[in-house]
């Protein structure tokens, strides 16, 4: 950050309390205990690509173009440009800025001018003597805490660290805002394949029912093989409104992340075929993370901010001082002003505490105290951060080892069930064979529906655990800190 050559030579004086120091990046050389593979595995199918993960690699600030959906794209514009959170979080940086500006001005002198305008009369014995006249009192006074032992100085940090807060709590927004359409988008798309994939089985069981009607009255079946397939018919088709309905909710999550109402449906409809898989993965190295995750970053700026806390507490123990100096004129004309009636005054102020029965002291502690607990805080961050990597890591070699599992599956499920078809229709296996396939391709064909979807989820949340590229975005805020105190590691 730069600083200010006036306030940064201010603070050079003597300020109470310790300077904060960045905790050191953990020394690890990898995220998971066992070394990940060289590739994932892949399928032959959507989202089967094998996917390689690059390490030290960046991270582009518009990473969700990876997926090249233009359609995607589209609503990520939109959701930046309109998401009601997204503006609470920049108000919120605008307001911390305001806030540090206020704090900044209380290094330098407050200058006040007073004017008052009095009508007066002189009488004696009770009788007015001569005519009223006007009375113009002008004063000039000004104000000046020397910041002796760097309270104020200490304040300013502790706002400038504020406002770091909350530009990273921007980050953490923005990058929660935009990985949260993607994956919408995604559930979206794999309600919409899970639903086709169950009208086609609807479609492919009300053919089998109408085949089973007319061997039933040819005599070829009993009437309970019709009414088995009767059941498994309605119960696939009981399966649909519950998809339908979570779909519906699934587009007006969407409507809401890009500040729209739900009636207003301009939500495209994505498919899982539409989207592309990213190949090449960024991996951060880890002592990176510290650097890229916006949560760990805000949890740091709070541990800096009740750093800066313990100097205020620190000063409160020593004298303050201010000088107040005035001017002022009296006249009975307004043009009489400066006409050589002048008085100044110069005041000199010391407050020292002397007893205050343990307060300053429980103050002092208070604030230690309250840094332990950001510090155990930033801890937790940093180690919650690590996992979720880890987490997202192993469920990408796992996912994809899935889909290939469940790809060789559902073919083998739908070649068994074609098998037993032409079996049952030739009258050389029994009718509960048929409805076992049936049930058993149904199954498979959802799951690999799914299966597909979470190596496009897997994909965003390694992207958003690894901090989502925030620092090279164009359009990042930058913070505004004029007077900007610069951590040390």
């Amino acid at each position: 950050m730069l600083v200010s050559t006036s306030v940064a030579t201010v603070l050079a004086g003597c300020t109470l309390g310790p300077d904060f120091l960045r905790p050191a990046p953990p020394n690890l050389t990898q995220y998971t205990a066992m070394p990940l593979p060289a590739e994932t595995a892949s399928a032959d199918t959507i989202g089967g690509d094998a996917q390689r993960f690059l390490q030290d690699a960046d991270i582009p600030g518009r990473w969700w173009t990876l997926f090249g959906s233009p359609a995607l794209d589209r609503l990520e514009e939109q959701a930046l440009r309109a998401n009601p959170d997204l503006e609470t979080a920049q108000a919120n940086l605008r307001q911390a800025h305001e806030l540090y500006l206020e704090q900044v001005g209380n290094l330098y002198p407050q200058v006040n001018v007073n004017v008052s305008v009095a009508r007066e009369a002189t009488s004696s014995g009770g009788r007015a003597v001569g005519s009223p006249f006007d009375l113009f009192n002008t004063g000039t006074g000004v104000s000046y805490t020397p910041d002796v032992f760097g309270g104020i100085s200490r304040s300013i940090e502790a706002q400038a660290a504020n406002q770091e807060n909350q530009r990273f709590q921007l980050e953490a927004t923005y990058l929660t805002l935009t990985s949260n359409v993607i994956t919408t988008s995604i559930q979206a798309a794999s309600l919409s394949a899970q639903i086709a994939a169950e009208q086609d089985i609807i479609a492919a069981q009300s053919q089998e029912l109408d085949l089973l009607m007319q061997q039933f009255e040819l005599g070829a079946v009993a009437r309970g093989d019709v009414l088995s397939q009767q059941s498994q018919l309605a119960a696939t088709q009981a399966l649909l409104p519950p998809l339908q309905n979570r779909l519906t909710q699934t587009r007006n999550q969407l409507a809401i992340l890009t500040g729209r109402f739900p009636s207003e449906d301009q939500i495209p409809d994505i498919q899982l075929a539409d989207l592309q898989l990213p190949t090449n993965l960024p991996l951060s190295v880890p002592s990176k993370l510290v650097e890229q995750r916006p949560d760990i970053r805000a949890s740091e700026a709070l541990m800096h901010v009740a750093s800066a806390q313990i100097g205020v507490a620190d000063a409160n123990f020593f004298p303050q001082f201010s000088i107040s100096p005035s001017l002022s004129d009296v006249s009975s004309t307004v043009g009489g002003f400066f006409s050589g009636n002048l008085q100044w005054t110069l005041a000199a102020n010391l407050t020292a505490p002397i007893f205050r029965g343990g307060t300053l002291r429980a103050q002092e502690r208070a604030a230690y105290d309250v840094y332990d607990r950001t510090a155990a805080q930033y801890k937790s961050t940093v180690l919650n951060a690590f996992a979720n990597v880890a987490n997202v890591l192993s469920a990408l070699t796992l996912d994809a080892d899935t889909l290939k599992t469940q790809l060789f599956a559902e073919q083998t499920a739908q070649q068994s069930l074609e098998i037993i078809m032409e079996q049952f229709q030739a009258g050389a296996i029994a009718y509960l064979s048929l409805l076992d396939a049936q049930r058993t391709y149904e199954q498979a064909r959802i799951s690999l529906v799914i299966a597909q979807s979470n190596r496009f989820a897997d994909t965003v949340a390694l992207f958003q655990a690894l901090g989502g590229g925030w620092w090279n975005r164009e359009d990042a805020p930058e913070i505004k800190n004029p007077g900007g105190i610069a951590s040390s590691r």
